[in-house]
C-alpha cells in the first residue's frame, strides 16, 4: 500500500506538475473569482521560473550527495562479502524489444560495481531491484545477469533479486535473499544523491552496509551558482531533489528508516 500511494502523491505533488496543476486551476477559476485565481498561477509560473532558470535543484541535491562522501571513495578498509547495486539504472522496457541491456543516466551504478567486481573477485555482486511502476513494465535482471557474465563476471558471483519495487523493498528482499552472517559486510552502491535514504532503509533492515556513492550530479558546493543548461534540465533536477527529500522524511515516518538524515 505504501508503495501504490506513494507513487499516486509524488504523481501529482512533484513541484514541476504540481505548478502545472497550479496554473491550470487559476485559469480554470480565472473566470469565476479573478482575484483569487491571481494566487496558484503566480505560484505555478514562479516555481516554474525558479527551479527552470535557476540552479536550485543543485542546491538541493548537494547536501544529499555530500552526507556521506563528497567523492567517489576508495574501497573500505577490512571484510568486505560482496557487493549490493540498486537498481535504476537499467531501462526495462526499451531492454525488452530492443535487446541487450538499455540503460540511463544512473549508469554509473552498473559499471562502478562490475570495476569493483573486477578488482575484487572474492566478493559477490547483487542487483536488486524489480518493476515500480504502477502501470506495469519490464523488469531486465536475465539482461542484467548477462551483461555482467558477458563484462568477465563468473556467473556464480551473480545475484539477482527482482521482485522489489521501491528501496526499502530492495533492503527486506535482499536480506531475505542473502540470509547474511552476523559479521558479513556489504558494499553498498548506489546514486550519491539516493544514498540517505538508501543507508537508512538498509541499516533499519538489519543488513551490515558500508555507503559507496556514485553517479554524482554535482561537482561541489560551486554548482550552487552554476545555472541549468535548459529549463527542462532546471526543473528535472529540482523535481529529483525534491523527491528524494520527501522520501527521507516518508521513510522515517512509515518506519522504513533508521534516521530522517542517516549520517555516515
Amino acid at each position: 500500500m505504501f508503495h501504490t500511494v506513494s507513487k499516486i502523491v509524488f504523481f501529482f505533488a512533484q513541484p514541476s506538475s504540481l505548478a502545472v496543476l497550479l496554473i491550470a486551476a487559476g485559469f480554470m477559476l480565472y473566470r469565476f473569482r479573478p482575484s483569487a485565481a491571481r494566487w496558484p498561477i503566480a505560484l505555478g509560473f514562479s516555481w516554474l521560473a525558479v527551479a527552470g532558470f535557476l540552479p536550485l535543484g543543485n542546491a538541493l541535491v548537494l547536501p544529499l550527495e555530500q552526507r556521506f562522501e563528497q567523492r567517489q571513495p576508495p574501497l573500505p578498509d577490512g571484510h568486505l562479502t560482496g557487493i549490493i547495486v540498486l537498481g535504476g539504472f537499467e531501462d526495462g522496457w526499451v531492454t525488452s524489444n530492443r535487446g541487450g541491456l538499455a540503460i540511463n543516466e544512473s549508469a554509473e551504478r552498473l559499471t562502478e560495481a562490475i570495476r569493483i567486481a573486477r578488482q575484487r573477485p572474492e566478493l559477490k555482486i547483487v542487483f536488486t531491484g524489480g518493476v515500480g511502476d504502477l502501470f506495469g513494465g519490464f523488469e531486465a535482471s536475465e539482461a542484467i545477469r548477462q551483461y555482467v557474465v558477458d563484462a568477465g563476471i563468473a556467473p556464480e558471483r551473480v545475484i539477482i533479486e527482482n521482485g522489489s519495487r521501491d528501496t526499502y523493498e530492495n533492503a527486506v528482499l535482499t536480506l531475505q535473499t542473502l540470509n547474511p552472517a552476523p559479521d558479513d559486510r556489504w558494499l553498498l552502491v548506489t546514486s550519491a544523491y539516493h544514498m540517505p535514504r538508501a543507508v537508512g532503509a538498509f541499516r533499519q533492515a538489519g543488513l551490515n552496509i558500508s555507503p559507496f556513492p556514485v553517479d554524482f550530479r554535482t561537482r561541489d558546493a560551486g554548482d550552487i551558482l552554476r545555472f541549468p543548461i535548459s529549463v527542462a534540465a532546471g526543473l528535472q533536477r529540482a523535481d529529483l531533489a525534491v523527491r528524494e527529500w520527501i522520501g527521507l522524511v516518508a521513510y522515517r515516518i512509515a518506519g522504513r528508516s533508521s534516521a530522517v538524515f542517516p549520517a555516515p
